[in-house]
């Protein structure tokens, strides 16, 4: 999906532990999804709130390494809880710092329900993308992030090229009439399972379901292979997604 226009910001810098832009050498990115073990709840509060001040703590010092954009999903899906988008310079940064999350605290009642690995570079499709081509990189969120891994079929990439970029031309013109709608695609073939990581932002998720609709019509659908599982998160700032947890 391409286009123009920008989503408004739903945080202050003061409230974000992601307020860093990443700078060109951030470019691999992970989505971790975590469980939090419903025993956890249930656990004296003196000893939750230790737990929790250990995560935060954990948080804080992955932060200099790691961007990281936090969403609470409680309630939302019977197998995440937290969904963080983070993007490194290098995968080493992204296993350390995970490492330290889950041995810290409540790190420790979580397992990592799903987790998505990809490289952010240039489209071969867009060759001047916009700001709704590059959701996630910068500071500013959106209220709600949609995030699922997506397979084309062999027979998309033994399409001539011109095919290819004369059926992308008519996604990209349905993306431009949501311009509520933010992007970011990561590639992962050759390093995860899936092919691509697709994100998006919105405030509107009635708009963003109108633009799903539209795009199911569109002759780029015959390629898609598999597009779940779909995760959807709400943008809070850490301190709040974890009270959410209790």
């Amino acid at each position: 999906m391409s286009g123009r226009g920008e989503a408004p910001d739903t945080a202050t810098a003061a409230d974000r532990t992601d307020a860093t832009e990443p700078g060109p050498a951030r470019r691999v990115v992970q989505v971790l999804a975590l469980r939090v073990d419903p025993a956890w709840r249930r656990l004296p509060e003196a000893q939750r709130d230790e737990d929790l001040a250990r995560f935060r703590e954990a948080a804080a010092a992955a932060a200099g390494r790691v961007l990281t954009h936090t969403y609470s999903m409680v309630g939302l899906r019977a197998d995440c809880d937290l969904l963080f988008w983070r993007l490194a310079a290098s995968l080493e940064d992204l296993e350390e710092t995970a490492a330290l999350l889950l041995r810290s605290g409540l790190g420790r009642w979580c397992r990592v329900a799903h987790s998505l690995i990809g490289l952010l570079r240039p489209s071969v499709y867009v060759k001047h993308p916009t700001v709704q081509e590059q959701a996630l990189v910068d500071g500013r969120r959106s209220r709600y992030l949609v995030v699922y891994p997506f397979v084309k079929s062999a027979e998309w990439y033994l399409t001539p090229r011109e095919t290819r970029q004369r059926i992308m031309a008519e996604h990209i013109r349905v993306g431009h009439a949501y311009p509520m709608v933010r992007q970011l695609l990561a590639y992962s073939f050759g390093v995860d399972d899936q092919e691509f990581i697709v994100a998006y932002e919105t405030d509107d998720l009635a708009a963003f379901q109108e633009l799903v609709m539209a795009l199911r019509e569109t002759e780029s659908r015959r390629a898609t292979v598999r597009d779940t599982p779909i995760l959807t998160g709400v943008h809070r700032p850490l301190e709040d997604a974890l009270r959410l947890l209790g």
